[in-house]
C-alpha cells in the first residue's frame, strides 16, 4: 500500500512534468509481483514503460543483448530529440537523468511518509528509492523502460525453448508481444556514453512463473498443485543468504542468474508431473545440480538469446567459489538456512 501510494503519486507527476513522458505506465516486475519473494517485502522493482514508435535498433556488440536506439523520422513527440546524442542515438543517460531530477524534486511534495532517492549506482539502470516503514526501510528499485512494436531481433531466434514445456502456441504469441528495452549501460564498450539500451523480457518471464503448468489446471484452486514456484524461491533465498555471509567474493551474482538456470531446469523437465508437490527437497536440488554445473563450465546461456553467456569469463574465480559454497550447503544440509 505504502509503494503504490509514493508509486502512484510519482507517476501522476512524472507524466505533468515532461510532455516526453506524458504516456508512461506503471508495470511490476522481480520477485513480489512473481509472488516467489521469500523474505520480508522490502524490495521492490517497478518499471515505468513509455512506448516510443518507428525507431530503429542497431546491436551495440556481439552479446544481441544490447543495443543503440535510433529514429527513422522525427518522433511525434517532438520533445524527445533532446535526448539524442550527437550521433543521433536516444541516450539511457540523458533520459535517466531527466527523470531522476523530475523524482528528485518530486519526493519532497509527498506528505505523510519520508522518501528519499538514493544515491546513483554505478551502471545501475536503476532510480531507487529508500521509503521509511519503522522499524525498517522499503526500496523501490524504477526502471525506465522503452515499450517498441517491433519484431524481436535475430538473436532471439534460437531461445525461449519452450515448445514441449508451455507449448508452441504459447511461445509464437509470446515472440508476437512487444519489445521491451530498458536504459542499461554495456560496459564491454571502450568508451562508455550511456546511450545504449538492453532488451528485457520482465513482462513475459512474469507470465512463464506465473502460468507455469505444461498443463493448463496446474496450481489453479483445484488443480494439482507442483513445486516449481518453491523451487524458485529456494534458489533466490539460497543466493540472498550466501550473498549476506560473501559480499565481496559474491556481489557480481543477483537473482537473475538463478532465475535463468530455473527457466532452463523448466525447459529440461518439462512435464508437471516432474514438480510434484512432495518432491520439492529432490526438484530443488536437480536445480541446484544443475546450477553449480553452469558455474563450473562458467556457461549460462540467456533464456532469449542463446549467443548470450549470462556467466562473464574473467569472473571464473568467482563463478568457482559460488559453486564451492552451494556444493557444501548441498552436502550438508543447507546449514546456512538455519542459522
Amino acid at each position: 500500500t505504502l509503494v503504490n501510494g509514493v508509486v502512484s503519486h510519482l507517476v501522476q507527476a512524472i507524466r505533468g512534468k515532461d510532455s516526453c513522458f506524458s504516456s508512461i505506465e506503471r508495470q511490476s516486475a522481480g520477485s513480489y509481483y512473481e509472488r516467489v519473494k521469500i523474505s520480508e517485502p522490502n524490495e521492490f522493482d517497478i518499471m515505468l514503460v513509455m512506448p516510443v514508435e518507428r525507431i530503429q535498433m542497431d546491436e551495440s556488440d556481439d552479446t544481441g543483448a544490447y543495443y543503440y536506439v535510433s529514429f527513422k523520422r522525427t518522433p511525434k513527440e517532438k520533445g524527445l530529440l533532446k535526448f539524442l546524442d550527437e550521433d543521433g542515438k536516444l541516450s539511457a543517460f540523458k533520459m535517466l537523468k531527466a527523470l531522476r531530477e523530475i523524482i528528485k524534486q518530486e519526493v519532497k511534495n509527498i506528505k505523510d511518509v519520508e522518501v528519499k532517492v538514493a544515491r546513483k549506482k554505478a551502471g545501475s539502470p536503476a532510480i531507487t528509492l529508500q521509503i521509511k516503514n519503522p522499524p525498517s526501510e522499503i526500496s523501490v528499485d524504477i526502471i525506465l523502460t522503452l515499450e517498441v512494436q517491433h519484431s524481436w531481433p535475430l538473436s532471439t531466434q534460437g531461445g525461449l525453448k519452450i515448445e514441449q514445456w508451455l507449448g508452441t502456441k504459447v511461445k509464437r504469441d509470446m515472440r508476437f508481444r512487444s519489445l521491451y528495452l530498458v536504459a542499461k549501460q554495456n560496459k564491454r564498450e571502450k568508451v562508455l556514453r550511456g546511450n545504449t539500451w538492453r532488451l528485457s523480457f520482465s513482462h513475459i518471464e512474469k507470465d512463464m512463473i506465473n502460468n507455469h503448468g505444461n498443463s493448463k489446471t496446474c496450481c489453479e484452486s483445484d488443480g494439482p498443485k507442483c513445486c516449481r514456484k518453491g523451487c524458485l524461491k529456494l534458489l533466490k533465498y539460497l543466493l540472498e543468504q550466501l550473498k549476506m555471509k560473501h559480499p565481496k567474493e559474491l556481489e557480481k551474482f543477483c537473482s537473475y542468474h538463478v532465475k535463468t538456470a530455473f527457466l532452463h531446469s523448466c525447459v529440461a523437465q518439462p512435464s508437471d508431473s516432474d514438480w510434484h508437490l512432495g518432491d520439492l527437497d529432490h526438484c530443488f536440488q536437480r536445480c541446484l545440480g544443475f546450477f553449480v554445473d553452469c558455474l563450473q563450465k562458467s556457461q549460462l546461456t540467456h533464456f532469449f538469446i542463446p549467443q548470450y553467456n549470462l556467466l562473464c569469463l574473467e569472473d571464473k574465480a568467482k563463478h568457482h567459489f559460488l559453486s564451492r559454497k552451494i556444493s557444501h550447503e548441498l552436502n550438508n544440509g543447507f546449514p546456512v538456512f538455519h542459522e
